[in-house]
């Protein structure tokens, strides 16, 4: 039986060893850089998609994490997985975004120095989701005390107060995120998370008042109206139907069935009081949520002379209350602007589409800066206490970057163009960080550097952002220029200052055949992930984001404490023309540039893999576009361009030492001779491989693969080594513990015959001397003191007698009787001679008695 068992073992080991080699085919590599053909893109996607089939949706390209939306819940994100990938060795175990926290927070304690982990993907892959599984990561695992735990919760509960004020539906995604978000997370000496600050970027603030087909506004609006309670809407003057805004009706789509608003809102008010906002300031922020809808409801005519006039007086004064402000103040803002010639003010009035413009012009403000001061309220509260500021010296970061993936719709505008310059500067970075990590690794090592090809998008980027010759640049001039412009002279001074570059295109510039698929009215640019065709319409007025001074006066004396503090009454004294919205953003994107070239950096890049939010579906020409606009074939080429594979001595001999006689099972020598004498036996060729200081790099993926089915291959026999060895020291081990308890059992028997001796002996000595003192008090009545010595002397007696009774009745002899027993003797002598005559009575025959003579 034991021989048949160890067949089943053996036979078990051999059906796992055959799973494991055609387990490559059945899921691909969990590692893009071991693919053999790592140039093709087909083979790239082919590899995502038999993952995600096997919903495996995380893959690594070398340090970098891909991650593939599921669009469904998966089971690998409870505490115990959160265990598992804790403090592991980062390419030990199966990808995860656990494994990139982990990872992150190990090299921060370790190398003493900052990171940044920089989350990127188009609307709907998943970035907003990875940063949470992120954050709740470091809250999990971090160590905490009491500070700390508030600290962690306010992190966490600052993404739904940010979803609800800076996310919204859109045709690609349900919860997308319509700002870009830096957070810091700064960490103390122990590990402990000790504070934390907000950056954010760009909030799409056109869609306050517009939003396209199919899309809502911000969730804010509709949480409001459908969680808030009766009493809270009647303070407000709000009804609970959405459909009674007009800035809430634009994209046709104020439901959404896979939107709990009402279940929503609960979270936000919840987490709004974690976060630590008071009753009045929740107050304050709800009303000027609902200023902004009254003002979507300001509606105006126009008179026969061209002016306009309030035609909804009762939502223009619930406005003003709510915004705090005087109502005629505002009325007039909305209807005239303030001009200023030659140091004198002249009041002028607005046409009908200047005071629309206006009105939106102000809600917008309204809404983005209020954003801006909440944003600004969480970091307060993420602030480090007084009495631990002074360690803040020694605190280290990991900073989270969740931002907007490059984007191309249908129609491209000033906000797309944004996004895609800043993609543009992301990409430069990580290919710069890349190849800087890469040469650092190998001169660390002492491996020769070898050149990588790669499409360096510095062209595209100054394109973009050069001084005085920069499309921001032509744009911020055409907007600042005195007399008549407007979008289409800026295309025309971009045709006359940048047409010649080879980057960028128009229709007028175009060959016929691109002519026929762009509009007069575009420009392209050859971003490094593709072509976009951008509309001008709407450019300068974006980029202006101006608000009429009068508006400006208006809101600096709000009552608000928000809006006061939003809008600074140094605006309006200040003659300085303030700084166009697209150089705004380029100079915070300089900065936050600065911020992440200070940092170790580490990457997800996030594909969604259906625009229908359906699991189980790939969409291999979505998943190819995303493939290139997240540039991950250029990253995989610089990855590749020298070592495939690359791992420290220890890791690399602890894994493969069981295939050389030499280092199995054991390899005592310097690690470097131990990977060498094993490279060896397995025969690879110098070509193949390199040899560092603490790390073997290996060229090419077949000789890893080459090397993990030998492996393989020899796993029965480990097994069957293993089960020996195993089965012997368990045997040995109950030889052991039978040979411990016998040793035990003849100890305790040991002692306790001793101790059964010890007993009898001092009962004997009892004995005696209970047996001398009966002696000596002999003649004395029966007491205490005699008892025993003169039981002892009846029961010798009577047992000497016992052995000596007369036999018969001639014999008179009987023993001589102790004193105290001398009448018990005599009793006893009678009794016995009676019982004798008896007997002998009994057995004389009938004839016998005729022969006695009677007398």
């Amino acid at each position: 039986m034991r021989y048949q068992g160890r067949e089943v073992d053996e036979g078990r080991v051999r059906l796992m060893m055959e799973s494991a080699l055609t387990a490559r085919d059945r899921v691909g590599v969990q590692d893009f850089v071991l693919l053999e053909n790592y140039n093709s893109e087909a083979t790239f996607i082919e590899n995502l998609r038999r993952r995600f089939r096997e919903n495996l949706i995380y893959t690594y390209i070398g340090s970098v994490l891909v991650s593939v939306n599921p669009y469904k819940e998966l089971e690998i994100y409870s505490k115990q997985q959160m265990e598992r990938y804790r403090g592991v060795s980062f390419y030990e175990i199966s990808p995860h975004i656990y494994a990139i926290s982990d990872n992150t927070y190990r090299a921060m304690r370790t190398e003493r120095r900052d990171q940044c982990i920089l989350i990127s993907g188009e609307s709907g892959a998943g970035k907003t989701e990875a940063s949470k599984k992120i954050l709740l990561y470091f809250a999990v695992t971090c160590p905490t005390n009491d500070h700390m735990l508030t600290l962690g919760d306010r992190l966490l509960q600052s993404n739904p107060v940010l979803e609800a004020f800076g996310n919204a539906k859109t045709l690609r995604n349900d919860n997308s995120s319509r700002f870009g978000k830096y957070m810091d997370i700064q960490f103390d000496f122990k590990g402990a998370t000790m504070g934390g600050h907000i950056l954010n970027y760009l909030l799409e603030k056109s869609r306050v008042v517009h939003q396209n087909h199919g899309e809502r506004n911000f969730h804010i609006f509709y949480e409001l109206l459908d969680g808030g309670d009766n009493d809270l809407l009647n303070t407000l003057n709000l009804e609970r139907n959405p459909h009674s805004y007009r800035y809430l009706v634009k994209g046709s789509c104020p439901r959404v069935s896979s939107i709990s608003d009402k279940n929503n809102w609960r979270v936000v008010r919840k987490a709004l009081d974690v976060i630590g906002f008071t009753a009045e300031e929740v107050q304050k922020l709800l009303n000027i949520i609902a200023s902004v809808l009254h003002l979507g409801n300001t509606l105006f005519g126009e008179g026969e002379e061209g002016e306009t006039y309030i035609t909804t007086e009762t939502q223009l004064s619930n406005a003003a209350k709510l915004l705090g402000v005087d109502g005629s103040a505002l009325k007039e803002a909305l209807t005239h602007k303030k001009l200023t010639a030659k140091g004198e003010e002249m009041i002028s009035p607005l046409n009908f589409e200047q005071a629309v413009s206006a009105r939106d012009a102000l809600a917008k403000a309204v809404y983005g800066r209020t954003f801006n001061w909440l944003v600004e309220k969480i970091n307060q509260s993420l602030t480090l206490k007084a009495e631990i500021h002074h360690s803040s010296k020694d605190a280290s970061i990991i900073g989270l970057l969740d931002i907007y993936g490059f984007e191309v719709l249908q129609h491209n505008s000033f906000e797309q163009f944004c996004i895609n310059y800043c993609n543009e500067k992301l990409q430069q970075l990580f290919i710069e960080l890349t190849l800087r990590s890469e040469q650092e690794e190998y001169e660390t090592e002492g491996i020769a550097w070898e050149t990588v090809q790669y499409f360096d998008n510095k062209i595209i980027c100054d394109l973009i952002e050069e001084k005085h010759k920069g499309i921001i640049s032509i744009l911020d001039e055409e907007c600042l220029r005195p007399g008549e412009t407007g979008d289409i002279s800026f295309l025309e001074k971009l045709e006359d200052t940048v047409g010649g570059h080879p980057h960028f295109i128009t229709h007028k510039l175009a060959n016929g055949k691109t002519r026929r698929v762009m509009s007069r009215e575009e420009f392209r640019l050859l971003h490094y992930a593709g072509e976009v065709n951008y509309n001008v319409n709407g450019f300068l007025d974006k980029n202006n984001d101006l608000l009429n001074r009068n508006l400006k006066e208006v809101m600096c004396q709000s009552e608000n404490q928000i809006l006061s503090h939003c809008f600074r009454r140094e605006e309006v004294i200040d003659q300085k023309r303030p700084e166009m919205a697209a150089s705004q953003f380029k100079n915070s994107l300089m900065k936050l540039m600065e911020i992440l070239m200070s940092k170790e950096p580490s990457y997800v890049r996030c594909i969604k893999p259906n625009d229908a939010k359906q699991p189980g579906r790939f969409d291999e020409v979505l998943v190819r576009h995303q493939v290139k606009y997240l540039g991950l074939m250029e990253n995989l080429r610089v990855r590749r361009a020298g070592f495939a594979y690359r791992r420290r001595f220890e890791a690399f001999l602890q894994r493969y030492k069981p295939l050389c006689p030499e280092t199995w099972p054991n390899w005592n020598g310097k690690l470097a001779d131990g990977v060498s004498a094993l490279v060896n036996h397995l025969g690879y060729k110098p070509e193949e491989y390199k040899l560092g200081r603490s790390k073997i790099f290996i060229r090419f993926p077949k000789t890893l693969f080459a090397t993990e089915d030998a492996l393989e291959a020899k796993k029965p026999e480990i097994a069957v080594t293993l089960q020996k060895s195993w089965r012997g020291y368990r045997e040995r081990a109950n030889y052991q513990r039978i040979r411990h308890a016998v040793i035990v059992i003849q100890s305790g028997w040991r002692g306790m015959k001793g101790r059964r001796r010890a007993k009898k002996r001092r009962e004997a000595a009892q004995l005696i001397r209970r047996f001398i003192k009966g002696f000596i008090n002999r003649h004395e009545e029966y007491c205490d003191d005699n008892d025993y010595f003169l039981d002892h002397v009846r029961c010798s007696f009577l047992k000497h007698v016992r052995k000596n009774l007369p036999r018969n009745v001639l014999d008179k002899s009987w023993p001589t009787p102790p004193a105290l027993l001398v009448e018990a003797s005599e009793h006893l002598q009678g009794l016995h001679m009676r019982n004798m005559v008896i007997k002998y009575c009994r057995r004389v025959q009938p004839e016998w008695k005729k022969q006695i003579p009677v007398g």
